[in-house]
This record gives structure tokens, sequence and C-alpha cells, in this order.
């Protein structure tokens, strides 16, 4: 990321406010002018008093030229106060309203990023909220120093320049000359700090992901009384954070006194040349260019004196925006649909040798081959780990395969219009996301235009209704207060009042009780009727009464067909069911059953 190629990403989202871009230029201008009068009564009125002192004083003059100075200089500081308000008040409102649109374009484009890119180990929550964090604030920061500091400052030490090279050309040889010094100084700095800062950078966002992983695994750290071991990890990364800190600050307070050494001889250097015109009454040299001078020599050094600190701030605007604007800029990363969109999704899907491995590179799947019917009931059976969910990834488009096909209805799955297959298609996850809000809004999530009867009636058939109507403020109670196994009913809740023609289950009933499972059970049998339905459970109830089975092994089909058959197959669903079976103590069970 270079300057030229930052002030081109952020120049968009200022364009939009080009009334505000003008208004901001014609006080900063005005405000400049404003910053030369204080040089200029001041040249006027020492030589005007000098003169006096020359003579015999009249003070009838001398007070008249003093009322002058006052009032002018008074009502130039009334008015100057009402120029930098309005400059500051409109630079501000551009610095809000372009953070804003960073904002909602970085969220726009993060929820069009298709699962994979949250799956890179670069992208996990803690570094992405750093990256979109830091990189809306440095470059909101970025256009409030360009506007409010940055151009003011170097309007006011450009006119301030030419006003010294008009009253005598050497006087402004000897300022222009001051200035490329400090830059090079100013330079040579944001050159040594800029791997110190890239390397807070890294310490802050991994700072931040250790947080949000603490936060995570607070149950088990409590559980395991570890935390003085993830404290002993914070305070590693934050004494890594300490060090570049302490470093970067070394090195700019280093730099600081010099760029300050650096000015001090440009002021001495400016009334030793003057003091010396006017000594040697060079045509127009008078005392009060002596204060002319300094005065307009401080306005030209004003924005150096500020460079090092908006430098500072460039430079870390230029580390944040790659992490930013390499986000909005990852087109390889934007979910691609299709535009086929048929009137109905029968759904029938196959699968033809089909690999797949995640962007950390684990192989999933390897040369996968099934065919699920419609209207049928379809189980994926397997050890953990042996590929299951990433089938259900791979069949809601979540993730595209490395190898192999995909056919939906006969269709790749490529050509489908994604967001027409998905509204198709129901998901319930082992464990589901309840949203901040009422109970009311997470049912509704499941259709958006649902009456609250539809809302009401969805809840019974997740048998969460009693429990909502018992609270004293029902449908509008907040859903994060609802426990696990009721936060899954309203996951269920959803996916009735959505009412696809295709249903994926993944351990839809994990965290629920024996009555509460089979109360969910009941309703998604009910449901299944005349639909598409894959299911992944251990639960051999949920199994059991499925129309084929498959079963993986290590990312491989290793046995398909009726459970019937796959069991009488012998092999790892006979394990996977007897062993279910023993842990269910099923014979002792049955004895109770029948006395």
């Amino acid at each position: 990321m270079t300057l030229a190629r930052l002030f081109r990403n952020v120049w968009p989202y200022v364009r939009k406010y080009k009334w505000l871009v003008v208004v901001t230029l014609v006080l900063t201008f005005t405000g400049s002018l404003m910053a030369q009068v204080n040089a200029v009564v001041l040249d006027r009125a020492v030589d005007a008093i000098n003169a006096l002192v020359q003579t015999e004083i009249v003070w009838a003059e001398a007070t008249k030229i003093l009322l002058a100075v006052i009032v002018i200089l008074l009502s130039k500081e009334v008015l100057a106060a009402l120029i930098t308000f309005g400059q500051r008040f409109f630079g501000e409102r551009m610095r809000i309203l372009v953070s804003r649109d960073l904002s909602l374009s970085i969220v726009e484009r993060i929820l069009s990023f298709r699962m994979a890119f949250f799956s890179d180990e670069e992208n996990e929550t803690g570094k992405l909220q750093t990256r979109v964090d830091r990189g809306i604030m440095s470059l909101s920061n970025t256009v409030k120093n360009f506007f409010i500091d940055i151009l003011p400052l170097f309007t006011s030490a450009l006119l301030a320049l030419a006003l010294m090279f008009a009253a005598n050309f050497y006087i402004g040889i000897v300022a222009l000359c001051i200035v490329p010094v400090y830059f090079l100084i100013t330079y040579r700095q944001a050159k040594r700090l800029g791997n110190w800062r890239r390397g807070i950078f890294q310490n802050h966002q991994a700072i931040s992901n250790s947080l949000v992983s603490i936060i995570e695994s607070m149950a088990v750290i409590k559980s395991f009384n570890r935390e003085e071991i993830e404290a002993a990890k914070q305070e590693a990364l934050q004494r890594s954070l300490t060090d570049n800190q302490m470093q970067t600050r070394k090195l700019s307070f280093l730099y600081d006194g010099l760029k300050s050494f650096t000015e001090q001889i440009g002021t001495v250097l400016i009334i030793i040349l003057t003091a010396y015109l006017v000594l040697t009454q060079y045509p127009g040299m008078t005392i009060g260019k002596i204060m002319y001078h300094v005065m307009l020599f401080a306005n030209v050094s004003a924005p150096i004196r500020q460079l090092h600190r908006i430098y500072d701030d460039m430079n870390d605007a230029l580390i944040y925006a790659e992490g930013f604007f390499g986000i909005l800029g990852a087109e390889e990363e934007v979910e691609r649909g299709g535009t086929y969109h048929p009137e109905s999704v029968e759904g029938t899907f196959e699968m033809r040798g089909v690999s797949f491995a995640y962007p950390s590179g684990t192989q999933a799947l390897t040369d996968v081959t099934l065919r699920i019917e419609t209207g049928k009931i379809t189980a994926l059976v397997g050890l953990s780990g042996a590929g299951k969910t990433t089938i259900v990834n791979l069949l809601d488009k979540f993730y595209l395969p490395q190898e192999g096909t995909i056919l939906l209805d006969g269709r790749d799955i490529r050509e489908w219009d994604t967001q027409w297959l998905r509204e198709n298609i129901g998901l319930v996850l082992q464990k589901n996301h309840i949203f901040t809000g009422t109970i009311e809004e997470n049912i509704r999530y499941g259709k958006p235009n649902a009456t609250h009867e539809e809302i009401v009636e969805a809840a019974r058939k997740a048998y969460i209704l009693d429990y909502i109507e018992s609270q004293p403020q029902g449908f509008q109670s907040s859903a994060l207060a609802l426990s696990g196994g009721q936060q899954q009913r309203i996951a269920i809740a959803r996916m009735f009042l959505k009412n696809p023609p295709i249903i994926f289950l993944d351990e839809p009933t994990a965290s629920l009780d024996a009555v509460a499972t089979e109360q969910i059970k009941n309703s998604i049998d009910a449901i299944k009727q005349g639909r598409t339905v894959v299911i992944i459970s251990h639960n051999i109830g949920q199994i059991i009464d499925a129309d084929t089975i498959h079963v993986l092994s290590a990312g491989r089909i290793v046995q398909s067909g009726t459970p019937t058959d796959v069991y009488r197959q012998g092999g790892l669903y006979k394990q996977i069911l007897d062993a279910s079976a023993r842990s269910m103590n099923v014979g002792k069970i049955a004895e109770i059953l029948s006395e």
C-alpha cells in the first residue's frame, strides 16, 4: 500500500460528499489567509511605533496605532474562530460519514464471501475484527488529517512562504531550504519505524484473537483451573507488544528531537539574516521585518511541527489499509452464484467422484460418490471427523469441491442460483446461532414476512411454545437467555417456519434431553413427509428409520444401502450400532420395559 493507492482507494468514499469538500476547501483557504494577518499587522505596527520613537512621541498617534492593532487582531481572532469552527465541523462531518460508509461497505463485502474465507487461519474472528476496526479507524483519521490538519497547515505554510519570498528573496530561500531537510528526517523516521509498526499491528491481531478465544473457552479454562496458563499466554503477547511499542517510541523521540533542533536552526538563521539586512539598510528591510519573518517562518514550520504526528498516523493508515482494502478487494473470495432458477426444486442430489480439502489443508473427502433420492430420508453415518458435515456443507453450496461434480435435479450445483438454492433448504445444526434480540425475532429469521400466528405455530411444532408463553414477556423475551436445548428448539422452529422441500439435519437433538428429543423427533418425522431429508446423528432412533444410509470413514464412502442390509454386511456400521446399543444399555432397558 502506497500513499497514492491509499488516496485512490479512499477517494470514492469522499467523492460522495463533494459539497463538504468544497466548503472545507474554501474555509481552509480563508483560514490560511487569516493566519498571516498577525505577521502583517505586527510588521506595520512595529515600524510605525519605531518611527514615532525616532521623533517626539505623539501619544494621540501612538494610541491610534495601538487601537488599530487591537481592533484588527481581535476582529481577526473572532473571524478566525468562526472559520476554524466551520472548517473543523465540516471536516469532522466528512470523517464521520466516510467512516460510516467504510463500515457498511466492509460488512456488505464480508457477507458476500464464501465460507472458505472464514475457514482460513488468517481470518479468525479476532484477527478479522482487528483488521476491520483498525482499518476503519485509521482510514477515517486519514480523512480527518487531510481536511482538518494537513490541508489548513500546508496551505498556511505555502502562503507564508510566498509572503517571505515577496518580502525578501534570500529570506525565502533560507526558509525553503529548511523544509526539505525536515522532510528528509521525517521520511527516514517513517522508513525505520515501518517494520516496528507492522509488528505492533500483528501483536494487536494476536491479542484480540487470543482474548476472543479466552472468552469462548471460559468454561473449559475454569473447569481445568488453567487461568494462570492463559494469563501467561496473554502476558507473553503483551510483552511482545510492549517491546515493539517501546522501540517505536524510542526511535520517534530520537527523530523528534532532531527535527526540533532543525526547526530552531531555521529560526535562528532567519533572525540573523534579517537583522543583518536591517543593519546594512537593505532596501525594504526594517526592524518590523524581524518580527514579520519570524512569525511567517513559524507558519511555515507549523506543519513541520505537526508532520511527525500526521506522518505517524499516515503510516498506520498505510499498514491498516492493507488489511482493510485487502478484504474489500478480495474478489476471489466472493461467493459466485449461478443463474439456474427453476420454478420448483425436486431435491435429488448426486455426488460423483467428489474430493474436498479445507483451506487449512485438511483433506475432508476423497472420491465420494453417492445419490440422495427425492422424498427419501438419507442418513450419513460415521465416526467423528469422517466427513459427514462436510458433505452437508457441499450440498448447501457453502463450499465447492476441488474435484468431482455435485448435481441437484440433474444440474451442476455451480449453475444454480445460490440464494434460490438456499431458500429451498432448511438447515438445523448441532449448535445453532441465536442472534441478539427477542425470541420472536429469532424464529422470524426463518421467514421474515411471517405472521405472528405462523410464528406461534412453528414454536408449537418445536415444542417450545409452552415455555415461551410461561415467560412474563412471552415472545418478546430475550432469546440469549434461553438454555442450550431451548435455543436448539428455536432453531428447529425457524426450519418449520421456512418449510423447505429439502432438509439437512446435523445432530438436531444433540443438546436436548430424552423427552425433548422424542418430542422433536415426532415433529421432524411429521415434516419429513414428501421431502428430501439428509440427517447426521449419533442417535440410533434418528437414523434407524432412514431409507438409505451412507457410512463414511476417513472421508470415503465404505458402505451404502438400507439400515438393515448394511447392518447385515457387518463392518463399521455394525460396530457403531452395536456400540450405541451397548452404551445405552439396551439389554437392561429391554428387561425393565418387559416387566
